[in-house]
């Protein structure tokens, strides 16, 4: 008896810590990266979508979902350990017109033209998470940092540990003390590192010199470093205005209303675009998720942005949701032939893209959403899990 009371009474205070804290706990993480004004996307304490609230932690399923996914008991497609990867040795610099694009690995990619080197969401870090816990790799860097060139600027889309690793800004500081352009919040997350950024709300505008300049830009999504500290810090988009054609990069988003993309279209023509595709789903079937476009609504978003060009981001290096790694980029090829579109593609990471000079791309009628999952409805879409 004298046992059974002992466990009794350790049970009954682990359930009162347990209870302390959840209570607690919760508002010791949390924190506050801004304050300023109240706005059509700010309350004063959290920013949030304009175009309406998405919630990432309550998937189609709901928390039944969450749980089969982290305890990998979804019937999920599997994913291969390691994807072989040739890094690519980029040039110190790429003068005048020409553009030079290489994919990095997931948000991450150089742009280099008129003698700018231009790092957006930069990670290489093994893993996506606090502590090093959390998604890793599997695909190398497509540049190793030490071949790296020199970077001018650096944009970070907002505070996710799959965009925002604290670790590779520092490195990136120390070493080339870029220009770091992000929104509202973020550079107080990247201050942790002992590294400035500037921090500006949608539609604000920073010089890099007289001819560029970079604009932040609306997206739809949400942001956290620890859950408790939920939407503190606001995400974006950008658009880098550029002679010869912008470049946009759209970081992490859902679809919402996709004014955001209408918006980055009306600051002047896109050469470039870098429009996420990856971890879309999160149970058989699904097409997207209210925090992430897939390919179906990414050609939207290419059409809407009138880009002449477009690289795929945000698949194959970290595994993130449900679908197989090679989904994202066969349902972007299908979904582009349904729409009659050309030019957005995926490529390897590694792979240095030879971006062509602007030309205004074919006039793109717009596809309803119904037709194109229609058009899509084939078994060899379907065989794409």
């Amino acid at each position: 008896m004298r046992w059974v009371k002992r466990i009794g009474a350790g049970l009954l205070w682990l359930v009162v810590m347990l209870c302390l804290a959840i209570a607690i706990v919760p508002d010791f993480l949390d924190a506050r990266y801004y304050r300023g004004p109240v706005s059509d996307h700010f309350d004063g304490e959290h920013f949030f979508n304009p175009d309406g609230a998405d919630d990432a932690l309550s998937p189609p399923g709901g928390t039944g979902t969450i749980l089969r996914y982290v305890t990998a008991r979804d019937n999920r497609p599997a994913w291969p350990d390691r994807v072989a990867v040739t890094p690519a040795k980029p040039p110190a610099r790429v003068e005048s017109d020409r553009m030079l694009a290489t994919w990095v690995g997931h948000s991450t990619v150089l742009v280099q033209t008129h003698g700018l080197n231009i790092l957006t969401d930069p990670v290489w870090s093994s893993s996506a998470g606090p502590f090093g816990v959390g998604p890793t790799r599997v695909a190398e860097p497509g540049i190793r940092l030490a071949d790296l060139p020199k970077i001018d600027l650096v944009l970070v889309s907002h505070d996710h540990y799959d965009h925002l690793d604290l670790a590779t800004l520092r490195k990136l500081w120390d070493r080339d003390r870029p220009l770091i352009v992000t929104s509202l919040g973020n550079d107080s997350v990247i201050g942790q590192a002992g590294v400035p950024a500037h921090a500006l709300d949608w539609g604000g505008r920073i010089a890099v010199r007289p001819d560029v300049e970079v604009i932040v830009n609306r997206s739809h999504h949400w942001d956290s470093r620890w859950f408790a500290d939920r939407n503190r810090a606001l995400w974006s988009s950008f658009v880098v205005r550029l002679p010869g054609g912008n470049l946009f990069f759209a970081g992490d988003t859902g679809a919402g209303d996709l004014k955001w993309a209408d918006k980055a279209a009306s600051y002047g023509p896109i050469r470039l675009a870098l429009i996420p595709i990856g971890a879309f789903r999160f149970v058989a079937g699904q097409m997207a998720a209210g925090s992430h476009i897939g390919p179906i609504d990414a050609v939207e978003v290419y059409r809407r942005l009138g880009a002449a060009r477009a690289i795929a981001v945000h698949w194959g290096t970290f595994r993130l949701s449900y679908e197989a790694r090679d989904t994202p980029p066969g349902l972007l090829a299908a979904a582009e032939a349904c729409t009659g579109q050309s030019g957005f593609a995926a490529v390897p990471i590694g792979t240095s893209v030879e971006v062509p000079a602007y030309a205004p791309p074919p006039a793109r009628p717009a596809t309803a959403r119904g037709a194109l999952v229609h058009c899509l409805d084939t078994p060899a879409v379907a065989a794409l899990r």
